[in-house]
């Protein structure tokens, strides 16, 4: 089952609450603040892997939530850190913050790896509190809760070549002769229901990454048909091959079907619509298809246009000559971010970044208690006010 959207919650794990304990070993009296702090809470990160192709785990698993740190324990000893979590996604996804709409990351090249939510930090313990006038805290720090945020997921695939049409042009035919790809194919429109690639194999060092698209009808830029669903997957495509019905039974005619795929990429993108493209005429296995050939040449003066035949196999290798050149000298697909900023993380509910503002207030007045009730403190007090 094919997937390009999905919208996930993710939850850093909770700091581990610092220990508050006191040395208990024989012949040592007076050990004094023995306590650990807590460990970091995990993190979650995102990473591009090869070999996924879909974000169906992603639709039937809602959330996802790193480990809690560990408390802290006596002796001195740390929390256990908490286990991060890793979530693998396919290459090409985006990423979104879905309450701002603000594009996180790009997971364009495999083996990348961001970090979306960073653990709580881990509460200190009481041995950090100590200071020669309060020798004997018996307070520690508590954990920081973890950042928790919701992202919207999509998907838009990685080829080479894109391939966009009218339905029935032959998209799908075509795929399954130059790749080992197996789309549905049938003599009704919209048979290709979700995007499909495959893989062109023109020799042991060259190859061609191809996906097809379902077909694109008048309004596929304002949702009419399924064009708008899927268009967002050729964005990435460095060449797109226009593939036209030669001879049409009810669509319209050569002419007026290329002009209509080039007013709906457009109208979705004027970036779309300027990456470099070839013009195919398919079906030229029918009878009267060599006239209607040369009726669409004389429309489209000084525009080259390859013929060819999905079902025969006619005119196959001279297209996948044409599109390796033509992929060889195009610029590289479209890069969302083309240098991701790193992953700023807004200020979250429960965590600030300085220490607990009650907490700094209670351990305040504990100083001050602390020193009204020393020794030096009511020694020097008498000092300077002697009865």
């Amino acid at each position: 089952m094919f997937v390009d959207e999905a919208e996930i919650e993710i939850f850093a794990g909770r700091g581990g609450d610092g220990c508050s304990a006191m040395r208990r070993e024989k012949y040592v009296p007076h050990g004094g603040p023995d306590g650990g702090d807590g460990g970091d809470g995990g993190s979650v990160y995102l990473l591009a892997q090869a070999g996924i192709d879909t974000l169906l785990d992603m639709a039937g698993r809602h959330h996802w939530r790193a480990g809690d740190g560990g408390r802290g324990m006596g002796k001195k000893k740390a929390g256990k850190r908490g286990v991060d979590l890793l979530i693998r996604l396919p290459p090409g996804t985006l990423v979104y913050d879905r309450d701002t709409g603000l594009l996180l990351a790009d997971m364009t090249l495999p083996g990348r790896r961001v970090t979306v939510a960073a653990g709580g930090k881990g509460g200190r313990g009481n041995v950090h509190f100590a200071n020669s006038v309060r020798q004997a805290p018996n307070f520690a720090e508590p954990g920081q809760p973890g950042p928790s945020r919701r992202l919207k997921l999509q998907l838009r695939l990685i080829a080479d070549v894109g391939l966009v049409g009218l339905p029935n042009a032959g998209k799908s035919t075509l795929l399954s002769r130059l790749s080992a790809a197996r789309p549905k194919i049938a003599d009704y429109p919209f048979t290709t229901l979700q995007p499909q690639l495959g893989i062109a194999q023109l020799d042991a060092e060259r190859r061609l990454v191809l996906a097809d698209i379902p077909g694109l009808i008048e309004g596929a830029h304002e949702g009419v048909g399924l064009g708008l669903d899927f268009l967002r997957h050729i964005e990435r495509a460095r060449v797109l091959v226009h593939l036209i019905d030669i001879l049409p039974p009810r669509t319209p005619d050569p002419f007026d079907a290329y002009m209509a795929l080039r007013r709906e990429l457009f109208a979705y993108s004027p970036r779309l619509a300027a990456k470099p493209e070839i013009l195919v005429a398919n079906k030229m296995d029918l009878a009267g298809a060599a006239e209607s050939l040369a009726e669409l040449r004389r429309q489209l003066p000084g525009k080259d246009i390859l013929a060819i035949s999905a079902v025969a196999g006619v005119g196959l290798r001279p297209l996948l000559e044409a599109l390796w050149r033509l992929v060889k000298n195009a610029p590289p697909g479209e890069a969302f971010l083309d240098s991701p900023p790193p992953m700023v993380l807004p200020p979250a509910a429960g965590r600030p970044d300085e220490p607990d503002a009650q907490l700094a207030a209670e351990i305040e007045a504990i100083q001050a208690d602390d020193i009204r009730k020393s020794r030096y403190y009511r020694r020097a007090k008498t000092a300077r006010h002697p009865r």
